[in-house]
């Protein structure tokens, strides 16, 4: 198998020579050239045909953001964004992500060598996980800095249904996609996407501009109301639910699960135990495996289930797996998976009355 190989655009010299001696650690990684601003990294992209860019945000005469626009427009490929751990950093790699980065890489702010080194391996894994995505052509993305949804929403009356969510690669603009489809006074809808903490804070606050229903982080103890979607915090703790009836966020101090913390697999699980055949459960696109085995105990419960394809997904990894073990009732491309949420929500309202109405 031949190595991924990586164009480094950077305009600090120092972190090029970092990042590329991390990366050319990894034997299945070759680093082809190293760039220090983007009027030389598109000669580059031209001359070596890289596989995957890094990309710093802040550089000279053309930002990170500015190139890969162009990028994703004129010449898509994988793109992992290398930017500061930070407020600001958070917010703009929100945008790249939504332009068609594929993924991102929190660069420290201090000590920078060292904890680079200790994040050798999740960069290297990140590059590699990249190669593998599914990038479109910028025309088919959505654009950053969009103003709120102004899509038409399916009048709705709310019921007892409860939404859950997972995602990771690619998720992004997949939430983005999902959630404005919802109505203002959407079912609870929980959602479990990786991220970390500085990231899943912005991430909330984008989703309430840009979408119907409000969008929170999920704190310990918030109970579940309608017209509210809680986002798993990134960091150091699980999201799960509690209670029968009324649920409840509940944030736990556990061992990552399938290498994740929060996990997709310990939200699934919580929701297929306490809200069984109420619950609907969506696998986006990510990679690896998280969330599957969770989903196929939602679908066990009596819970309706979808997975998204292959062809929309960033990384068809998460939902594959899932759909391979049966989890997945429905499989549908990402713009079908909204209004399909809506639609069973409906339904099961329509039933509910029907039933108490005694007809």
């Amino acid at each position: 198998m031949n190595p991924v190989r990586v164009l480094i655009v950077d305009d600090s010299a120092t972190i090029r020579r970092l990042l590329t001696a991390v990366l050319s650690s990894d034997p299945e990684i070759e680093v082809v050239g190293a760039a220090p601003e983007p009027a030389v990294a598109r000669q580059m992209i031209k001359d070596l045909n890289p596989d995957v860019l890094t990309l710093d945000v802040e550089m000279p005469h053309m930002n990170g953001l500015e190139f890969l626009e162009k990028i994703m427009r004129l010449r898509p490929f994988p793109v992992v964004m290398v930017s500061t751990l930070t407020q600001k950093g958070a917010e703009v790699t929100l945008e790249a992500l939504e332009l068609g980065a594929v993924d991102y890489y929190p660069k420290p702010t201090e000590n920078v060598a060292a904890l680079m080194s200790a994040g050798a391996s999740e960069l290297c894994e990140k590059v590699k996980n990249a190669a593998q995505a599914r990038v479109r052509a910028r025309s088919s993305l959505r654009i950053a800095n969009v103003e709120p949804s102004t899509k038409t929403v399916t009048p709705f009356v709310s019921g007892n249904s409860i939404i859950a969510i997972g995602s990771s690669t690619g998720g992004v603009e997949a939430l983005i996609e999902v959630l404005s489809h919802f109505p203002a006074n959407c079912p609870p809808t929980v959602i479990t996407q990786h991220m970390p903490a500085h990231f899943t804070t912005t991430f909330a606050q984008r989703l309430d501009r840009l979408c119907q229903p409000r969008v929170t982080e999920a704190s310990d103890g918030a109970v579940l109301s309608v017209g509210q979607v809680y986002l798993a915090p990134g960091g150091n703790q699980h999201l799960e639910i509690s209670g029968v009836g009324t649920y409840r966020c509940r944030l736990v101090d556990e061992d990552p699960v399938n290498g994740h913390r929060p996990s997709v697999d310990v939200l699934f699980r919580s929701v297929a135990h306490h809200a069984k055949d109420k619950a609907i459960g969506i696998q986006l696109t990510g990679m690896g495996r998280d969330g599957a085995s969770g989903l196929l105990e939602m679908r066990q419960a009596g819970a309706s289930t979808i997975g998204q394809d292959e062809a929309s997904s960033v990384v068809y990894g998460m939902p594959k797996v899932a759909f391979e073990i049966g989890a997945v009732e429905t499989q549908l491309p990402l713009e079908k998976i909204g209004p399909e949420i809506v639609r069973l929500c409906k339904g099961r309202n329509e039933r509910e009355m029907r039933h108490a109405s005694g007809s």
